[in-house]
């Protein structure tokens, strides 16, 4: 049974509150199995047979539920996750200064066209996430790039953190 990476739309950091046991019991009644949360925001592993989009809209159903409307769920196979992880651009930046933006759609064509960039910061696009370097911190920057609204994102630690711990989830 396949591990998934499940990371949550504007939940907890910037969002709505979700405890993370309480992320945990949603997946698990889904019908997820060996359910794991890492951190609080809104990043959760599990196991299912069930096909990547079909668990993404799952959970993002039930917390659709839960909250009113959905928060946007994106998913990742542990694969892809160690792929993402692997392929980041900007070698030399630090780790948690890379962002990856997770999209539930491989980016438009024109996913950079727009963006406004005053302190520096470089995007990449590669299928469904668009990597970001800030070199200030994404906190202080004042980047605008429309295609990141449309997704979430997690620090290149983060992303490395979920990849180990699904790999580990599937032995």
């Amino acid at each position: 049974m396949p591990a998934y990476i499940a990371l949550l739309r504007a939940v907890n950091v910037t969002g709505t509150p979700l405890p993370m046991t309480e992320l945990k019991s949603i997946c698990e009644t889904l019908g997820f199995t060996d359910v794991k949360t890492y951190i609080q925001s809104g990043n959760v592993l599990f196991r299912s047979d069930d096909k990547e989009q079909a668990v993404a809209d799952l959970l993002d159903d039930a917390l659709g539920e839960k909250f009113g409307k959905k928060p946007g769920v994106m998913v990742r196979s542990t694969k892809e996750m160690e792929e993402i992880a692997q392929n980041a651009p900007f070698p030399d930046a630090k780790p948690n200064f890379l962002l990856v933006h997770f999209l539930n759609e491989k980016a438009p064509k024109n996913a950079l066209d727009g963006m406004v960039a005053p302190d520096d910061e470089e995007a990449v696009v590669a299928d469904r996430e668009i990597y970001v370097h800030y070199p200030i911190g994404s906190g202080k920057s004042k980047l605008r790039l429309p295609a990141l609204k449309a997704g979430t994102s997690r620090n290149l630690n983060t992303v490395r953190k979920l990849a180990e711990m699904a790999r580990a989830m599937e032995g």
